[in-house]
């Protein structure tokens, strides 16, 4: 279900090589399909991105200015494949360029799309209100924090949303010691009216949460999220681990408690994650999905359909891509997401808040592009094509 070329008949474009120049010829988009009826063999998500207006000042340190349209109808074109959308994530730039007042109107508007078309929606509650002065020592300076997650908290619960308890810089600055993690999160997890997704994003996608949970030594830190969750196990609906460590999330996995999911955000091992092993596997809440999403909606019809050599085949035939898309520093891997959109006319201009479109280079961008043909996910390769060229031109490549 991948793409063919066939030079004759494909739209071509000059790509830059070693040497100068080659001719790149694209194939034929997947045959990829949406499903007639709901999901069912993994519970997915796709971590969405967000779309600036046109002319929205996008300089490092600006308010977020977003087209809600073209925003929102991205989300719309998640659901109608059967995923799930995880909105306000790291994926949307939290903390990376949209500020709470966007992320609030963002996680309400999510809220009532998803309630017309009846589309799964599960929404970060982190605690980016609150500036780095706004963060006194101590007990007081946990309390404020805790606070701060209540009141996102409220947000996402009022929008109908499942809340995920993101990673928290604030946190990962004041916690002196695990028993800081467990006192925040345990008074968090107590109060909760539904089951939450945990939300441990690793270093590599974002510097300030080194050492998370109180330990930079992942096994460490691995005990305390476990007996956390032990403690509130009935509180907790899944997991969302983002280390790109796939041994490690497999011992995770079969170490939770019964009836706690486990969510691979692994954007690097995702295939045998998902397909999983006669022990288990990972359901997904992964960036990738918003990039590969007809492929990945296929994958799991054929996996509801107990096709799971076809499952896996799909799904392995993205790799490359996912593994190229945040390939380091992982930080910038929105800027692959966002540049997909635009190839497949899902935004009108290679713009992202916060300037964040000049994240990776020329030559990452065009793998980006090839690697996205070959694993048919170029829907309409005539205007990609087109659209490469242009992106070239005002580069300087030509």
């Amino acid at each position: 279900m991948t793409a063919t070329t066939d030079p004759a008949t494909t739209a071509s474009v000059l790509l830059p090589s070693g040497v100068g120049l080659d001719r790149y010829h694209l194939g034929e988009p997947g045959q990829w399909r949406r499903p007639v009826a709901p999901i069912t063999s993994r519970v997915v998500y796709a971590a969405a991105h967000v779309v600036p207006k046109t002319l929205a000042d996008n300089t490092p340190g600006a308010p977020a200015d977003l087209d809600w349209d073209t925003t929102m109808a991205y989300r719309h074109e998640l659901w109608s494949y059967g995923l799930g959308v995880a909105d306000a994530m790291d994926t949307a730039q939290r903390g990376m360029g949209l500020d709470w007042a966007a992320t609030r109107e963002l996680i309400e508007r999510s809220g009532r799309e998803a309630a017309a078309v009846g589309g799964l929606l599960a929404c970060g509650a982190g605690t980016d209100q609150l500036a780095s002065g706004d963060v006194p020592g101590g007990a007081r300076g946990l309390a404020v924090i805790t606070d701060a997650y209540r009141e996102q908290i409220d947000v996402v619960r009022a929008a109908g949303a499942r809340v995920i308890l993101m990673a928290s810089r604030a946190l990962a600055g004041a916690a002196s010691s695990p028993a800081d993690y467990l006192s925040v999160y345990g008074s968090l997890l107590a109060e909760a009216d539904a089951p939450v997704i945990l939300h441990w994003l690793g270093e590599m996608f974002d510097p300030a949460l080194r050492g998370y949970w109180g330990s930079t030594d992942i096994k460490s830190a691995t005990g305390v999220l476990l007996k956390l969750i032990e403690q509130h196990a009935d509180k907790v609906d899944g997991v969302k681990v983002s280390l790109l460590d796939a041994r490690h999330e497999v011992e995770l996995r079969r170490a939770l408690p019964a009836g706690v999911r486990m969510y691979t955000g692994d954007d690097f091992n995702y295939p045998e994650l998902i397909i999983g092993d006669d022990q288990g596997h990972s359901d997904a809440l992964l960036g990738i999905f918003a990039a590969i999403y007809p492929a990945a909606s296929t994958a799991l019809q054929e996996l509801d359909a107990g096709n799971r050599d076809i499952a896996q085949n799909i799904l392995e035939s993205t790799r490359a891509l996912g593994r190229h898309i945040f390939a380091a520093p992982t930080f910038y891997y929105k800027t692959g997401i966002a540049f997909l959109a635009w190839l497949n006319d899902h935004q009108r201009g290679f713009t992202m808040v916060s300037g964040l479109a000049t994240g990776r280079s020329v030559s990452h961008l065009c793998e980006v592009f090839v690697l996205a043909d070959r694993a048919g996910l170029l829907a309409d390769p005539d205007l990609a094509a087109h659209r490469m060229r242009e992106f070239l031109s005002v580069n300087g490549v030509g």
